[in-house]
């Protein structure tokens, strides 16, 4: 399916507790329309595990759409400058995910990440917090399913 070669995305990651269930959110919009928004429940990780899964979904999404320019905010400072090559990935559990995040980057024509409030980044705020309740949710149906 193909769509506006341009898009916005925003992407959050939420843990409860660091680690804890986890959940990716992202909104991509095209030509000032939701295109796709989606919780993604992740299980037991880190709130950094999640940011970069919530922005390795959000690209590939927007990669299926054909979307060639994307714009990203996240307010995760962290990740933005991570992918900014600002900061150094030091963690053993986020240098795969960064390596991913940076081969579908290289796959859009233009790609930038911006760092934005909370306030700014509502809607994929409420899908990540919405998705680690659901990863909370599974998790003690597993346990009483043991």
């Amino acid at each position: 399916m193909s769509t506006d070669p341009e898009a916005i995305l925003y992407t959050d990651g939420s843990s409860l507790g660091n680690p804890g269930p986890a959940g990716a959110g992202f909104v991509l919009e095209g030509s000032g329309d939701n295109l796709v928004e989606r919780a993604i429940p992740l299980g037991e990780t880190t709130v950094g595990v999640a940011e970069y899964r919530a922005l390795i979904a959000g690209l590939s999404e927007a990669l299926s759409r054909g979307v060639r320019r994307i714009h990203v905010y996240s307010d995760s400072e962290f990740l933005c400058r991570q992918i900014q090559g600002n900061y150094k990935v030091r963690s053993a559990n986020i240098r795969p995910l960064y390596e991913w995040a940076c081969k579908l980057i290289g796959q859009f024509d233009s790609f930038q990440i911006e760092h934005t409030a909370r306030e700014g980044n509502q809607r994929a705020d409420a899908l990540a917090r919405q998705a680690a309740e659901q990863a909370k949710q599974k998790g003690k149906d597993n346990q009483g399913a043991s």
